[in-house]
């Protein structure tokens, strides 16, 4: 029952961070747990889980940290457009305007409340919202 505790509390923490270790090491814990039920001596639990522990940790979590970090040329759909430049079409400040980005008109706000950026001038993608470009 402990190794069940043990992972729930590494799992809510892992919720919590994005370092991908305590979410490893509570699969580790569950493995530690699916040991004792099947009534092996506590050694052998802990190895099980130093074992699975150790291994997530050193291969598949660089892995994952890989796929967190997705370079700009493979993303795909809204977050592709991300850092990508756009030109004005229509006077652009914090509430409205229109830019292309890739030959596709998008509506447009800039993120500084201050900014005015008039036609023809070349702005960056920052976020998409909805069917909105922020830029700056």
């Amino acid at each position: 029952m402990w190794w069940i505790v043990v992972a729930l509390v590494l799992g809510i923490i892992e919720t919590q961070t994005t370092v991908l270790v305590a979410g490893m090491i509570a699969i580790g814990a569950l493995a530690g747990a699916a040991t004792a039920a099947l009534g092996a001596p506590p050694a052998a639990q802990v190895a099980a889980f130093a074992v699975l522990s150790a291994l997530l940790l050193l291969v598949a979590r660089p892995i994952a940290r890989r796929h967190l970090r997705t370079p700009t040329e493979l993303r795909t759909g809204v977050q592709a457009l991300i850092g990508q430049d756009a030109i004005v079409l229509e006077r652009v400040d914090n509430r409205n305007g229109r830019v292309k980005i890739g030959g596709e008109v998008w509506s447009a706000r800039h993120l500084n409340p201050d900014a005015v950026v008039d036609v023809g001038h070349t702005v960056q993608v920052v976020s998409i919202e909805g069917a909105t470009a922020l830029v700056a």
